[in-house]
């Protein structure tokens, strides 16, 4: 068979098997030659000869078949650092002799893995990152100012001080575009390193897989020969304890190694439902940073940033003062919603050819405003309390005066005259059916000890923030 005729069976190969698997596995194979049934294929590495041996070799074979060729079986070799490939006919003794590859399936943990079959593992491995998530599209505020921090130290690169780095907050706080930003950092100052980023439910397909097809010695090798590991939105694999299990061990055996794990999830690692308890440990072992909801003065700063933007795409569009003040005030849901709404708005002046005024922005985003004006009820704010605490909600509502129910009470009773429009009897009603003058001095007694008292006005604030967004 000749050269000409294997790239005649490539092209059918890509049909047959996609364009991905085609560019990552069929296109790097070289032809040497073929010779009593048996054809002979150069691949650049082991790694990559045994995974096409693995998921590719039937449909090879097919395909050489159906061309006319007589072909029983396939073979890869793979050459040491020589410049003009092998020959089928060499001993093996010359310095750049072909080298066969293993017949066996899986590799042993522990064996060495070279430089390219790092970046084949990374390809493999690792999800596409958003080029928009970067440190310099990142608007920092005091929300979000120590995960920021923790984020640009861990893209360093250099020696690991707090392993994990776990990041957690709410729907569109920003960990995803943190966990981005990292990685883009890491790989601009640090390309010889292993960095894979992928979710937990990438982690938990591969896993999956990997038992299906009885491969798990390649994904237990593969993800303990990364030297950066990050995995966003770990909650996901709660209550999968096969999962669980095997990401214990994989997070166990990089600790080991002094390998940087990043992790990120929507809640703290000990409120995470359905998480076993020796995971939660050891997601709490390193440095936890919370993304806090977002303020004013950062929802401003972003909405600022994007129109900065956006003025490469809409150069002759005006927007009139006032705007974003009244979007970064009305829209305090998340980010994602924030950016959504201006960049609607952008694209709908741009179409109908006006300025960005106060009554096209209401008109434009009256279904966003509506969906913003959500009232905060007396329940949501006793129940978020009674979480916030660790405490049963009927302890909130109940006739218990313990210290460590009557404040959490008191802090919910002011939260209720703070952000909702109910009055002091209405409020009392909802609580046991107290009287207003209870939840009166409950009241005062939280404004007068959040002067004093920098724990519980922290408290108070967080509770704030978190029931507004």
């Amino acid at each position: 068979m000749t050269e000409e005729k294997w790239g005649q069976l490539r092209q059918k190969l890509r049909k047959t098997v996609g364009r991905n698997n085609y560019t990552t596995w069929i296109e790097p194979l070289e032809f040497v030659e073929l010779e009593d049934g048996v054809a002979v294929f150069e691949v650049p590495t082991n790694f990559m000869g045994n995974y096409v041996s693995q998921n590719f070799s039937d449909v090879i074979l097919y395909q050489l078949n159906s061309s006319g060729e007589s072909v029983r079986r396939i073979a890869f070799r793979t050459a040491s650092n020589k410049p003009t490939r092998p020959r089928a006919e060499s001993d093996g003794k010359d310095k750049g002799a072909a080298r066969p590859i293993a017949a066996e399936s899986s590799r042993v943990p522990g064996n060495g893995i070279s430089g390219s079959e790092k970046r084949l593992a990374d390809d493999l491995l690792a999800a596409p990152l958003d080029a928009r998530f970067t440190f310099d599209t990142f608007v920092v505020g005091k929300p979000n100012e120590l995960a920021h921090a923790a984020a640009r130290r861990v893209s360093e690169g250099g020696p690991v001080t707090f392993n994990p780095l776990f990041l957690y907050g709410g729907v569109g706080l920003g960990k995803t575009h943190l966990m981005h930003a990292i990685a883009w950092e890491l790989r601009a100052r640090r390309p010889d390193m292993n960095v894979v980023y992928l979710s937990a439910e990438q982690f938990m397909y591969r896993f999956v897989q990997a038992l299906r097809e009885k491969r798990m010695m390649d994904f237990k090798h593969l993800f303990r020969s990364v030297d950066v590991l990050m995995v966003d939105d770990v909650q996901f694999i709660a209550g999968k304890d096969s999962t669980q299990e095997e990401f214990f061990h994989t997070f166990n055996a990089l600790v080991d190694q002094n390998k940087q794990i990043i992790i990120s999830a929507d809640r703290a690692p000990g409120e995470i439902k359905d998480l076993e308890e020796r995971v939660k440990s050891r997601l709490q072992c390193g440095l936890v940073v919370d993304l806090h909801p977002t303020d004013y003065e950062l929802r401003l700063g972003i909405l600022q940033s994007k129109v900065q933007q956006y003025r490469a795409t809409y150069p002759d569009l005006e927007i009139s003062d006032g705007v974003l003040e009244f979007l970064a005030h009305r829209i305090s849901t998340n980010v994602r919603v924030l950016e959504g709404a201006l960049t609607r708005l952008f694209a709908f002046a741009s179409l109908v050819g006006r300025e960005i005024d106060m009554d096209l922005t209401q008109d434009c985003l009256a279904d966003v405003l509506r969906a913003s004006d959500r009232k905060i009820t007396v329940e949501e704010i006793q129940r978020k309390v009674a979480e916030y605490y660790n405490i049963r909600l009927s302890d909130i509502i109940g006739p218990k005066r313990l210290r460590s129910y009557a404040r959490p009470r008191q802090v919910a009773m002011y939260l209720c005259k703070q952000l909702t429009s109910r009055s002091l009897p209405e409020i009392g009603r909802r609580f046991g059916g107290r009287d207003h003058t209870t939840v009166m001095h409950g009241v005062r007694r939280i404004e007068e000890l959040t002067q004093t008292d920098g724990q519980l006005a922290e408290d108070v604030e967080l509770l704030r923030r978190a029931l507004e967004a």
